[in-house]
């Protein structure tokens, strides 16, 4: 199949079977991406949610545009990222009037607040994959620990807790004297 096409088609099916934002999408990224395409390894891709989290936009068209420019420059980027929001584009036109008209049902309020506990668990699934990844020794996991905290306890930027712990993994590493 055409790459382009491929990654249209991928990223599309990326876009439409994730409800509840960036997040939920990352468990669908890691398996299409990662396991299914090999276009990324796990470490590049918790790299780019990295950049993606720190980056204007929503995280997971950013990391669909770094992944589609990895593989097939500018162009893949493009294609990739209008892959990624053509299905919300699609079908939020198509709601957009009738879920004013219906909100207000028990029975919508109902399937909103399943669909939100089940993005939990999709959520709570990624971050439970990227933590054993990510977390191999004391020092991930005091940056872990802080970083965690920290973004639970105050409303700084995320931005900001990125650069501290990427300025502490670079310290930490100086100071350890590991080789890569």
């Amino acid at each position: 199949m055409n790459i382009y096409l491929d990654l249209f088609l991928t990223f599309a099916r990326v876009g439409v079977m994730t409800f509840g934002g960036g997040y939920a999408m990352l468990p669908i990224l890691q398996r299409e991406v990662v396991d299914s395409k090999g276009w990324a390894t796990e470490e590049e891709l918790m790299d780019y949610y990295a950049i993606g989290q720190c980056t204007p936009g929503i995280i997971a068209v950013n990391t669909a545009t770094f992944i589609g420019q990895k593989n097939k420059g500018i162009f893949g980027g493009i294609i990739a990222t209008l892959g990624v929001v053509f299905p919300s584009l699609v079908i939020l036109s198509a709601l957009a009037g009738v879920i004013e008209a219906y909100s207000h049902i028990g029975w919508v309020q109902d399937a909103f607040g399943g669909v939100r506990i089940c993005v939990c668990v999709l959520i709570l699934n990624a971050v439970v994959k990227l933590y054993k990844k990510a977390v191999v020794d004391k020092a991930t996991l005091a940056i872990f620990l802080v970083v965690a905290l920290g973004s639970y306890f105050s409303s700084l930027s995320p931005v900001w807790f990125v650069l501290a712990a990427a300025a502490a993994g670079i310290i930490l590493h100086t100071l350890g004297g590991k080789q890569k």
